[in-house]
């Protein structure tokens, strides 16, 4: 077994692989495309052909409508398949409905890309699941020993105490399904409604057999009445609310410089935090971890000479 140094690299279009002659998540669009999940920053439209799962490809279509790619190979957890000579294998991510962990072999050597991913429980996604690899390449969005992710529970149970209406900002793709899901089971006196652009994504779900739990579409009139109501928005539209009166305005993030103030807060991430990063190379037992899409040098400090850890942004 060689682990093989470049086996992906950067270039102006994103992740390349070029053993097998495929982009992971790529930036611009590109002849083959291996598509880990449907946010924006993952799934760009215009690929030539695309592999993925079907919640992935579901949002895609929704979003980009025909020019989201040529062609969609839609492939399943655990599903294994071949872009020439490397096989590939999606398994659970936990970020979002649909989203995969990218296993590829190689000559022997295994590489598990992880995209975006989640251990925190989301009753709106496939659960995490963990595979053994010989390289970990980790997103590090989050990867300083100061960055610990509350209790996603603890949080959305702050709502309870607002006896005002709310309105609340939040990503319309995963974010805020999970949120619908939370507060009916952990609020269950609110009610929620929901931005008209939110609705389409709420109806995959639910056809997906992802139950969210009760909503309803906004009507104007409704949060003139101070009876227990959440609007949930999107981040343009809570923007253009700035000066919303009558209600308490929140927005369901991970990042501090996302929250409203210092005082109202809905920390909730959808990102692994230092913690889960540690607890993902324990399960991964990897040779060498690879760092993307943050900063890797705490975990090179961190590992130091027991796990060789290698910065490709």
């Amino acid at each position: 077994m060689n682990i093989l140094q470049d086996f992906i690299e950067i270039n102006p279009n994103g992740i390349y692989c070029k053993y097998g002659d495929f982009y992971l998540d790529p930036q611009q669009p590109v002849n083959h495309a291996v598509i880990s999940h449907a946010h924006a920053d993952h799934a760009v439209s215009g690929n030539k052909e695309v592999h993925c799962t079907q919640a992935t490809r579901e949002f895609m279509y929704l979003r980009y409508h025909r020019s989201a790619a040529q062609v969609f190979n839609i492939v399943g957890y655990h599903q294994s398949f071949k872009i020439k000579d490397v096989t590939l294998t999606f398994v659970s991510a936990g970020h979002m409905l649909g989203s995969a962990m990218i296993l590829m072999e190689y000559e022997g050597a295994t590489y598990l890309y992880t995209g975006d991913y989640k251990i925190q429980p989301d009753a709106t996604c496939e659960p995490i699941e963990w595979v053994k690899a010989d390289v970990l390449i980790t997103e590090s969005t989050f990867a300083d020993p100061n960055i610990i992710h509350p209790d996603p529970v603890a949080e959305i149970k702050k709502l309870n105490d607002i006896k005002s209406n709310i309105l609340l900002g939040a990503y319309g793709m995963g974010k805020s399904q999970r949120l619908i899901r939370m507060i009916n089971e952990y609020a269950p006196q609110k009610k929620v409604l929901v931005h008209h652009k939110i609705m389409p994504i709420n109806q995959i779900y639910e056809r997906l057999g992802f139950k969210l739990g009760n909503y309803q579409l906004y009507g104007r009139k409704m949060m003139k009445v101070q009876d227990e109501f959440v609007y949930l928005v999107t981040p343009f539209t809570f923007n253009s609310y700035i000066k919303a009166t009558g209600v308490k305005r929140l927005f369901a993030s991970g990042w501090d410089n996302l929250q409203v103030n210092k005082q109202d807060t809905l920390f909730i991430s959808d990102h692994v935090d230092w913690n889960d990063i540690l607890t993902a190379v324990k399960q991964v037992e990897p040779k060498q971890v690879w760092t993307l899409h943050g900063n890797g040098n705490h975990l090179k400090a961190h590992f130091g000479d027991k796990i060789y850890v290698k910065i490709l942004n």
